[in-house]
């Protein structure tokens, strides 16, 4: 298939460069406006018990939690009559709005509630209400009637909060530094492809090929709209992607070329060849990332799913990009792609000598360096395995929670009040549980003695607070005031549960757990914050091993194909789990334990957001795949063409590593620059997806790939390339060689100057 592409490629390359801006212009326009088709939320699976019970909520019982707050702040307290005067108008605003209902304050409510809504100081008071909507409309609505709402005014201040400004603040924020993070990541990766590559020319490459792969994720994030949900998060990851691997599967691709170039093949017959042996590798790369993100949908949330959708949209932009739009630029360039090197002028204004000739390939740093590597395999391997699994022993103590206000800075107006309402109201409103109890009325004195049981008994679990329902407010199991007959509908009861803890905490779950444990007079749906958090955190720990088993199975069939080999398939996935949490014991001690809050300017909660560990495994499995495909592609070329000994397993090892190190190490940097931008965000969830990713990248590239990879492949020598015979067998009738081994030819010993790159300066 590559060399039915590398030969077409050849014979029409203006007329695909041609189809390629016409597409990249179309695709411009049309995926322009994509952020405004893309959805927020998406973190709860919609079969939850607690989606379940909200929704009847919604319908049945007309008591939807509140989503919208306006938090009045009066410097001479809430009791004064200016202050009432700017409550009661938010009243009558919010209950004149279209969408918007069960408006309750601190001035117009019941005692019971107005208790709820005022602050310890007597300075603060609160406004609530529910935005009608799904968790895109619903902010949208919020932050549209909240904008002439908010303010000061004579001293007295209204900010909005609650889950639907956030949501906002979010989705606003995250867009914002989208254009920031791709501002720095343009401009940087420039600059250091000129640095790696010397020429101009050859640097631009990479880039455009970046610039186009991004540009086609818009628009097929645009069509995907039309059919599904797709999360605004996915964004950051897809443009990010883009870039890196775009830039990552170009720079094998050109540096390939320019290798042939060296050896004397002429430019055709060096795209051919380029594309046969990189193309291949990226063409492999490419599925296995691609592989590893499309797990992400066996979760039942349209979070993840997007990442799926987005991340298989943006592998494939990049890789068809690489394979076919830049091997046609490469023919139109032909020898000119060595053009404007700027090591030239540099050289003689530094008054620098010229270059020598040729270095032989065993006179190399990487191949000293892989050498001395493989003759001090055991401490090695002894020690970078220990250095990984200390870095990631804090993945031991993780807690998980979902995002709220907090992943925003102390600046959002939202954040600013979910602050308020956590330190100075007894009542976290946002803690709140609700159960809602379906066919369960009211009606009899039976029926109500039941149910003021229940309720009592649910007012004793840990950290209530108190409970409110139709049969009486209780609180340590006692009865403190009469009921609300309000809660007992046609459709059955609900009942209030405060709570004093972090709905999004493990403590919130584990009261979630102990209310649900609660024996009732009939069926309850638990629903709120706290057991939302529960649900899904449950859900994803269900799916989770269906998800690693798919990544581990697809990634070893993958490099079974690619290398022939079961041997180095496990190497592989056991080398990358091991990388991957070191990184994750990176995450826990930097965001959950917040040892770098100020520098980073986030705040720490005690606990991740679960769907970002699973988020950045998918996607850095992927990554240090790449760079285990890259590495043994160029090992297998050896392999297959010496004597099958262990002495040429040895030599195989170092001269992969000679050719695929500095080009892996340049590849790791420019894709950790483009993740690193990401940590300029404004939200903490984006910082902690950016950071790890860049540490992901620069770990997997420099001590698992450089140092554990040569050390480990050298201690099991010629087992390295062991199959049963059977595997073989079907290898060889499978194994989607693209060179027919009797046309391979010995690759030249020796390294043109152009071709040492950032990586040959690493001793």
């Amino acid at each position: 298939m590559l060399t039915k592409i590398a030969h077409l490629v050849v014979r029409r390359p203006r007329a695909i460069m041609l189809a390629a801006f016409i597409f990249a212009v179309l695709a411009a326009a049309f995926g322009a406006s994509a952020p405004a088709h893309l959805r927020a939320g998406g973190f709860i699976p919609p079969d939850a018990e607690s989606t379940k019970a909200g929704d009847l909520l919604t319908r049945d019982f007309n008591g939807a939690q509140p989503n919208l707050i306006l938090l009045v702040s009066a410097p001479n307290g809430v009791d004064t009559p200016a202050a009432r005067a700017v409550g009661e108008h938010l009243v009558d605003e919010l209950r004149k709005s279209a969408g918007i209902s069960k408006v309750e304050s601190y001035w117009t409510s019941s005692p019971i509630t107005a208790a709820m809504l005022k602050g310890k100081d007597g300075k603060q008071a609160a406004v609530t209400a529910v935005a009608a909507g799904d968790d895109t409309d619903a902010p949208n609505l919020a932050a549209a009637i909240t904008s002439n709402l908010t303010g000061t005014k004579d001293g007295i201040t209204v900010r909005a909060g609650g889950i639907t400004v956030g949501f906002h603040e979010i989705n606003q924020q995250i867009t914002h530094d989208l254009m920031i993070a791709e501002a720095i990541a343009i401009p940087i990766t420039g600059l250091l492809l000129i640095w790696v590559f010397g020429s101009v020319i050859a640097a631009l490459l990479p880039l455009v090929t970046g610039i186009f792969a991004i540009v086609s994720t818009f628009a097929i994030l645009r069509a995907l709209t039309m059919a599904t949900d797709v999360s605004i998060y996915a964004l950051n990851m897809t443009t990010a992607m883009g870039l890196a691997l775009a830039i990552d599967y170009s720079l094998f691709i050109v540096s390939r070329y320019r290798e042939e170039l060296a050896a004397g093949l002429d430019p055709s017959r060096a795209v051919v060849r380029a594309v046969q042996t990189a193309g291949r590798t990226v063409l492999f790369s490419a599925l296995t990332v691609a592989l590893s993100l499309a797990t992400l949908a066996v979760f039942p949330v349209y979070f993840l799913k997007s990442f799926a959708y987005a991340g298989l949209a943006v592998v494939t932009a990049a890789a068809l990009a690489s394979i076919v739009i830049l091997p046609a630029a490469l023919v139109l360039l032909g020898a000119r792609v060595n053009s404007l090197d700027v090591r030239i002028p540099l050289r003689r204004w530094l008054r620098r000598p010229e270059p020598a000739g040729p270095q032989p390939l065993e006179q190399t740093r990487w191949y000293r360096f892989t050498t001395t590597i493989m003759r001090r395999a055991v401490p090695v391997a002894i020690a970078v395995t220990l250095l990984l699994i200390f870095v990631g022993l804090p993945f031991l103590h993780a807690r998980f929670g979902y995002p709220d206000d907090r992943v925003m800075t102390e600046a959002a107006p939202s954040r600013q009040v979910g602050d308020i309402m956590r330190a100075d109201f007894t009542q976290n409103l946002t803690a709140t549980v609700v159960a809602v109890m379906p066919g369960f009325h009211v009606d009899t004195p039976e029926n109500k003695a039941a149910l003021g049981t229940y309720a009592a008994e649910l007012s004793r679990v840990d950290n209530v607070t108190g409970v409110v329902s139709a049969a009486g407010v209780y609180a340590n199991g006692v009865l403190v005031a009469p009921g609300q007959p309000d809660l007992g509908e046609p459709a059955g009861t609900t009942l209030a549960v405060g709570s004093e803890v972090d709905p999004y905490s493990p403590a919130g779950t584990a009261q979630v757990s102990n209310l649900r444990a609660v024996k009732g007079p009939g069926t309850a749906l638990f629903t709120g914050a706290a057991a939302l958090n529960a649900d899904a955190l449950s859900v994803l720990g269900d799916r989770l091993p269906v998800a690693l088993g798919l990544i581990a199975l697809a990634s070893f069939v993958i490099l079974f194909l690619f290398t022939g080999s079961i041997v180095l398939p496990l190497k592989a996935l056991v080398l990358n789990t091991l990388s991957l949490t070191a990184a994750f014991g990176a995450m826990v001690w930097i965001f959950q334990e917040g040892h770098l809050s100020s520098v980073l300017g986030f705040t720490a909660t005690g606990y991740l957001i679960p769907t970002m560990p699973i988020l950045m495994f998918c996607v850095a499995f992927g990554m240090s795949m790449d760079y285990e495909v890259f590495l043994l592609s160029r090992m297998r070329e050896e392999w297959l063409a010496s004597d099958r000994t262990a002495g040429a397993n040895t030599h195989a090892v170092a001269v992969g590593l000679a050719r695929t190190g500095r080009i892996i190490t340049a590849a790791a940097a420019l894709m950790a620059v483009v993740f690193f931008t990401m940590t300029s965000s404004k939200v903490s969830f984006v910082q902690l997806f950016g950071l790890g990713l860049t540490l992901t990248v620069l770990a997997d590239a420099t001590l698992v790939r450089g140092m554990l990879v040569p050390a480990l492949m050298q201690l099991m020598g010629r087992f390295n390339w062991w199959a049963p015979k059977p595997l073989q067998r079907l290898h060889s009738r499978i194994g989607l060689e693209e060179v027919p081994r009797s046309a391979r030819q010995a690759m030249p010993e020796t390294i043109e100057p152009h071709e040492q790159l950032v990586g040959d300066r690493t001793p």
